[in-house]
C-alpha cells in the first residue's frame, strides 16, 4: 500500500527556552519590507495587527538590536521599515533556511524509501 510519506523540518531561534525567531517572524519581516507598513504587512499575511506589532516589539527588545523601525502616522501616514540588522537577520535566516531544505531535499527520496 502507498502511503503519502513527507519529511517536514522547520527552523527556530530560541531565546532563554523561548521561541524568538522563524520562518513566521522572517515573513513577517519580508512584508514589513515589501510594503513599507506594518498594518498592511499583517494584513497581507492574514495576521491581526496587534499581534504583528507584538511579534516586532519581541525582536526589537530581546534581539541585541532592533529589528524594525515604526514611523507614527502623520500627514503622509506611518511607515515600517526593517534596520540594519533587521535585513541581515533575515537575508542570514533566509540563506541557512535556503541549504538546510537543499539538504533535506537532498535525503529526502532515500530516507522516505526506507520508512
Amino acid at each position: 500500500m502507498d502511503s503519502n510519506k513527507e519529511l517536514k523540518l522547520r527552523c527556530w531561534i530560541d531565546i532563554d527556552g523561548k521561541k524568538f525567531f522563524g520562518t513566521g517572524r522572517a515573513q513577517l519581516l519580508v512584508m514589513i519590507e515589501k510594503n513599507g507598513s506594518l498594518s498592511k504587512a499583517a494584513k497581507e499575511m492574514g495576521m491581526s495587527y496587534r499581534k504583528a506589532w507584538a511579534m516586532v516589539e519581541d525582536m526589537n527588545q530581546r534581539g541585541q538590536q532592533p529589528y524594525v523601525e515604526l514611523h507614527k502616522g502623520g500627514t503622509k501616514g506611518g511607515g515600517a521599515e526593517l534596520t540594519k540588522t533587521g535585513k541581515i537577520v533575515l537575508s542570514t535566516f533566509q540563506k541557512m533556511n535556503d541549504k538546510i531544505n537543499e539538504t533535506v531535499q537532498q535525503h529526502t527520496e532515500e530516507l522516505l524509501g526506507l520508512i
